[in-house]
C-alpha cells in the first residue's frame, strides 16, 4: 500500500472543503495540504450565487477570481407582486473554482477521481490502494444519513444555455413563484450570464427526496419558449437533493456523521436551514478555521464541533420557518410562507439571507397577518399540531 503523508488531508474538494484548503493556503503557507475529491472536477458542476451582504470583506477577498457574474440587483416574482431588491448578486461556477484551486494550491495537493474508504483523526484510506497519513483529517463530505433530523427536501435541475437570440434580461431572477406549483412549494431562477446565455433552474420544496430528472428537464424547456427563448444548446446541466432542515437531535447527528473527525459544509450542517445556501457558512467557516491555533486532529475535531453547536442554536428561527413550510400549509401553499417575507425591508431580506437576523427581526415577520393561522402555527412549533417527518433519501436522488 502507497502511503502519503501530509499535516492535514481534506476529505471532500467540494465548495465546503475547496474554501478550507484555500483559506489554510493563504493563512498557513507552510502546512502541507492534500485534498481528496472522488471526481474530476473540484465543486463537480455546480453553479453557485451568494448575495453580497452574505459575506464580509475578509470573505470577498477569500472567493477572489472565483466570481464569473455579478449584478447591482436581483427581482423576486410572486402570484400578487413583482420587486426588485437592490442587493448585489454574484455567481461561481464550478469550473471557475478548480481553476482557482488548481493554480493557489498546485496539482501535488489534489487527488482526485477517487473515493474515501475509511477515515480517522489522522488516517484516510482511498480506493486507489493509497492510504493518508495526516496530523489532522477534515471530512468535507456530504451529510451521509439525514434519519436524525426531520423538515423535507430541495430538489432542482439547473440548465445553461445558449440561445438563438437575447433574452433581454438585465438583472437575475431569483425566484419566480409565478410557475404552476405541482402540488410542491416551486420556483424558477434565471441568471443572465450574457445577452445570449441563461442559467435557467427549476426548483422544488417537497416532501419526498425523489427527482424526475427528465420532467424537470422539460419544464426548463417549457419555462423558455413561454418567454420567447429558443434554445440553441445546453451547455452545462446540474441536479441535487437537499435536505431542507426543520428540527431534529443534533447530538444525534453529529455522531451519525463522523465521531471524533473535524468536519465542515454540509457535514457539519453548515447551511441555512430555508434557503439552503451554505457558501456564506462555508466561506466564514473556513475563515476561522484558518486562524485557530491548535492544528491537530483532536483540536480542529473540537473546534469543528462548537462552531457547529453554535450554528445550530443560531438557526432555531430558520428551522422553524421551514417547519412551517413543510407541517404549517398544504404543498401547493408553501410559498405563501416566504410571499410576505419577500414585502419586508430588504435590510431584513439581507439579514436573513446571510444568517444574521436580530430578535427585531424575526418579531418583524411574526406582524401583520400571518401566512398561515395562528393556532396551527403554534400546534407546529410546539409539536402538538402537524410535525415535519423524519429524512430519509429514500427514491432518486442525483
Amino acid at each position: 500500500m502507497k502511503v502519503r503523508q501530509c499535516d492535514i488531508a481534506i476529505v471532500g474538494g467540494g465548495l465546503a472543503g475547496g474554501l478550507v484548503a484555500l483559506a489554510l493556503r493563504r493563512a498557513r503557507p507552510d502546512i502541507a495540504l492534500v485534498v481528496v475529491e472522488q471526481s474530476d472536477l473540484r465543486g463537480r458542476n455546480h453553479v453557485w450565487s451568494f448575495f453580497g451582504t452574505d459575506v464580509g470583506k475578509a470573505g470577498r477577498e477569500l472567493l477572489d477570481g472565483m466570481v464569473v457574474a455579478a449584478w447591482p440587483d436581483y427581482t423576486v416574482t410572486f402570484p400578487a407582486f413583482e420587486r426588485s431588491l437592490k442587493t448585489s448578486y454574484y455567481s461561481i461556477t464550478s469550473d471557475r473554482f478548480d481553476a482557482v484551486l488548481r493554480a493557489e494550491l498546485g496539482q501535488d495537493a489534489m487527488i482526485t477521481g477517487v473515493r474515501a474508504l475509511a477515515c480517522s483523526t489522522r488516517n484516510v484510506t482511498l480506493s486507489n490502494g493509497m492510504r493518508i497519513e495526516a496530523k489532522a483529517v477534515i471530512d468535507a463530505r456530504g451529510i451521509p444519513n439525514p434519519e436524525h433530523l426531520t423538515g423535507g427536501w430541495q430538489k432542482f435541475v439547473g440548465q445553461r444555455l445558449k440561445l438563438a437570440a437575447p433574452h433581454g434580461l438585465d438583472a437575475p431572477v431569483v425566484k419566480d413563484v409565478t410557475v404552476a406549483q405541482y402540488n410542491d412549494y416551486r420556483f424558477v431562477s434565471c441568471l443572465p450570464f450574457g445577452p445570449d446565455e441563461v442559467f435557467i433552474a427549476d426548483t422544488y420544496y417537497a416532501g419526498d427526496a425523489q427527482l424526475d430528472i427528465a420532467t424537470l428537464r422539460m419544464r426548463i424547456a417549457d419555462y423558455a419558449a413561454a418567454h420567447g427563448w429558443e434554445i440553441a444548446e445546453i451547455l452545462s446541466e446540474e441536479q441535487g437533493v437537499l435536505p431542507v432542515i426543520a428540527g431534529g437531535d443534533f447530538d444525534a447527528f453529529w455522531r451519525s456523521t463522523g465521531g471524533s473527525i473535524a468536519r465542515a459544509g454540509e457535514r457539519a450542517g453548515l447551511f441555512q436551514a430555508v434557503t439552503r445556501c451554505y457558501l456564506p457558512d462555508a466561506t466564514r467557516y473556513a475563515l476561522a478555521i484558518a486562524q485557530h491555533t491548535d492544528m491537530s486532529g483532536a483540536g480542529l475535531a473540537a473546534f469543528s464541533e462548537s462552531w457547529a453547536r453554535k450554528h445550530w442554536r443560531r438557526g432555531r428561527y430558520p428551522r422553524a420557518l421551514s417547519a412551517m413550510l413543510f407541517a404549517g400549509v398544504k404543498p401547493a401553499q408553501r410559498h405563501r410562507v416566504l410571499e410576505r417575507f419577500y414585502t419586508l425591508d430588504h435590510r431584513l431580506i439581507e439579514r436573513f439571507n446571510a444568517g444574521r437576523m436580530t430578535a427585531f427581526d424575526k418579531a418583524r415577520v411574526l406582524v401583520g397577518k400571518p401566512p398561515i393561522p395562528i393556532g396551527t402555527a403554534i400546534g407546529v412549533l410546539t409539536g402538538l399540531g402537524n410535525k415535519p417527518q423524519p429524512l430519509s433519501f429514500s427514491g432518486n436522488r442525483a
